[in-house]
């Protein structure tokens, strides 16, 4: 274990100005990309931020002053609301030679939009900047307007829950809960939980910002949405939290109704209970009762479900979907390790006190990159759970370097967490 701590943090902290990217083409300020060579010069949603909190982590272990990064850390913030308008619509991911008309689908209401993290981004940068939000000021109205575009018009009314307009580029890319499903179908339950800390994030942005009267708003949108999140997406039965299909046909007595009307349906959605790993999200974001997350630890210890030598599959080898293979566009999320998978749920063990499990998925993940540094040079994309080989594009960084946050917590240090 020493041994592979060493060469992840030699590795990791040798190149992390890589990162960085200075302004120019669409881009106003600089940013953060992600650190691998397959993404160079790209600005992207959850990629730039978990990113940012793995280069906060560089910074403290290495000594280096934390102003250095600043300008890029608020850039990935900046240059995304700079491409923002009064409609709220946000794009996912910008290059730098992007014509900014193309980023704008015809109805921007009927694609998926930047993920809902743009806030934690903020909010993690301000509570890690001593309280300092006035860079902010200016155009924090356009955040306001991204996260209303989500909540008057990617939101379930009846249930409560935000859902996806499409199955393209949702973070996880094919998710089986959504990926070649009927559009405007999934209200999942790893949208849901990132949308649970947005609002979160904006409330603690209003309050920094001397904004109280929009604080209480988003925070009245908070408590509904983990109500929905517990009442919609936890089954009891299996002790697990899974997206939902809303594509019901409508309760709708005109015409041909006969075979309804005598007892329409009362129920606004139906369950998927596909075990995706997303459903440990519950914990990251806090929305899980300490009943429901204890239930749910039991899903992650089980061997036959997600837990394998290498972390926390990505879809339980149960599913009859499960496969490991390497594939792009979409990456499979399918089966294989992906490192921000561990990362996240190593993070709800941790929130709910379940501290040996979270030691055990930190060795875990500790051995699977230390491994591959020590046999190939670098980490990969993502891997076989049964026996941590990597499976696509070695040079990967991005959220993997998120193992050094979990090594920190794991020698007892000081570690540097999303917001």
């Amino acid at each position: 274990m020493n041994e592979y701590i060493k060469a992840l943090r030699a590795y990791i902290q040798k190149d992390y100005r890589e990162m960085y990217r200075e302004k120019g083409g669409v881009f106003p300020y600089g940013f953060l990309t992600p650190g691998s060579k397959a993404y160079d010069d790209v600005l992207w949603d959850w990629d730039s931020y978990l990113s940012n909190v793995a280069l906060k982590q560089i910074l403290a272990d290495v000594g280096a002053d934390p102003g250095e990064a600043e300008a890029y850390e608020k850039g990935c913030v900046l240059n995304y609301l700079s491409f923002t308008g009064s409609d709220g619509f946000m794009p996912i991911a910008v290059v730098r030679d992007a014509d900014l008309a193309t980023l704008r689908p015809a109805d921007i209401y009927r694609e998926n939009m930047h993920k809902p993290v743009l806030a934690q981004h903020a909010a993690f940068l301000v509570r890690y900047g001593d309280g300092d939000v006035e860079w902010l000021r200016n155009d924090f109205l356009k955040l306001q307007f991204h996260i209303n575009n989500y909540i008057n018009h990617h939101k379930h009314q009846p249930t409560g829950l935000f859902y996806w307009q499409t199955d393209k580029m949702i973070g996880v890319d094919n998710d089986p809960c959504t990926f070649y499903r009927p559009d405007g179908s999934s209200a999942s339950i790893y949208l849901n939980c990132l949308m649970v800390k947005e609002l979160e994030a904006m409330v603690y942005l209003c309050r920094q910002l001397g904004m109280p009267a929009a604080g209480v708003f988003y925070e009245q949108e908070r408590v509904a949405l983990v109500e929905a999140v517990r009442t919609h997406c936890y089954d009891d039965r299996d002790g697990f939290f899974y997206s939902v299909d809303i594509n019901l046909r409508p309760v709708d007595f005109s015409g041909d109704s006969f075979y309804h009307k005598g007892m329409p349906r009362h129920w606004d959605c139906l369950i998927q209970r596909i075990d995706v790993w997303s459903g440990f999200m519950a914990l990251w974001a806090g929305v899980a009762t300490e009943e429901q997350a204890a239930r749910a630890v039991e899903r992650y210890r089980d061997p036959k479900s997600f837990n394998c030598l290498a972390g926390v599959r990505t879809l339980s080898c149960q599913e009859k979907m499960y496969r490991v293979v390497a594939s792009s566009n979409p990456s499979c999320w399918l089966g294989p390790v992906w490192g921000i998978a561990n990362y996240m749920t190593f993070r709800g063990l941790v929130r709910y006190g379940f501290l040996e499990e979270a030691r055990e998925l930190c060795e875990k993940t500790i051995t699977l990159f230390g491994r591959d540094i020590l046999r190939f040079g670098g980490m990969h994309e993502y891997y076989s759970p049964d026996d941590g080989e990597p499976l696509l594009n070695l040079g990967f960084q991005n959220w993997n370097m998120l193992v050094l946050n979990m090594i920190d917590w794991y020698e007892g240090r000081d570690y540097i967490t999303e917001f």
